[in-house]
C-alpha cells in the first residue's frame, strides 16, 4: 500500500467515524483557504538557493546545514509535529526509505516548530534514524515560503481535539509549516521540491531517489 493510500484510509475513517460534520467542514475549508492563497506556489521550489540553517537535534545538539552539504546532499522534510497522525505516517514512510537515501549518499533531517521533548518523542514513536530538528517560530520554515498561520475557526476545533499548539511548539503564534519535501544538492541549490497545503496528500519517498541518483551521476561525473 503506498504513503497516499494510507493516508487516504485514515482521513475517511476519521471523517466518517470520528469527526462530526461541521468540524470537518472546518479542516476542508481552511485546506481549501490556503490552497487559494497560492502561497504553495510562492514557496522555494527546485532551482531555488536553500537558506543555510543551523538548528538544535532533539537532544541539544547542533546540525548545520552546510556542514551537511559537505558531505552530500541533504533530502529535508517539514514536519508539523507530534499530534498529526499524516505527518508521523510520513516520516514513518521516509524511514522506510532511509536506507535507499543514504546509498545515494544523501543525508535526512525534518523540521518542526514543536519543542525538543516533543521532537524526542516524536523519534522514539516513529522509530526514527534521523533527527527532527527544532525550528524555534519557524524562522527556517519561513524562510522556504512556508510558514502560515491558521485561521481561528481551525484553531477553536484544534482546541476541540486537545492540539495546543502554543504549548506543543512553545510557541503562542498558532502558526505551523505547509508539509514540504526537498532534496537540496550540495551546491545549495534546491534540486528536488513538493510542497502540499493540502496536509493530507504526500508524495511517496521513493519518488525523489532518481533525483538522488541524477545528482550521484553527476558528481562522478565531475
Amino acid at each position: 500500500m503506498s504513503l497516499q493510500d494510507r493516508l487516504d484510509a485514515f482521513r475517511a475513517d476519521f471523517e466518517t467515524t470520528k469527526a462530526p460534520a461541521e468540524v470537518v467542514a472546518v479542516f476542508h475549508r481552511a485546506t481549501a483557504e490556503l490552497v487559494a492563497s497560492g502561497q504553495a506556489g510562492r514557496a522555494l521550489k527546485a532551482g531555488d538557493r536553500a537558506p543555510s540553517f543551523v538548528l538544535s537535534d532533539a537532544d541539544g545538539a547542533t546540525v548545520s546545514s552546510e556542514e551537511r552539504l559537505a558531505r552530500g546532499p541533504l533530502v529535508l522534510t517539514f514536519y508539523r509535529g507530534i499530534w498529526c497522525p499524516y505527518c508521523n505516517m510520513d516520516l514513518q514512510a521516509i524511514e522506510a526509505a532511509a536506507a535507499d537515501i543514504r546509498a545515494l549518499g544523501a543525508s535526512l533531517v525534518a523540521i518542526s516548530p514543536q519543542t525538543a521533548a516533543n521532537s524526542r518523542r516524536s523519534q522514539r514513536e516513529n522509530n526514527l534514524s534521523f533527527p527532527v530538528l527544532n525550528d524555534a517560530g519557524g524562522a527556517v520554515a519561513e524562510a522556504f515560503g512556508l510558514k502560515f498561520r491558521l485561521p481561528d475557526d481551525l484553531v477553536a476545533v484544534y482546541g476541540q481535539f486537545g492540539v495546543d499548539l502554543p504549548k506543543i511548539n512553545g510557541d503562542p503564534s498558532w502558526t505551523l509549516p505547509m508539509p514540504a519535501r526537498y532534496v537540496i544538492g550540495r551546491d545549495g541549490v534546491i534540486a528536488y521540491a513538493e510542497v502540499n497545503p493540502d496536509y493530507t496528500h504526500r508524495p511517496d519517498p521513493e519518488e525523489l531517489l532518481p533525483t538522488l541518483r541524477s545528482l550521484l551521476a553527476a558528481a562522478r561525473a565531475a
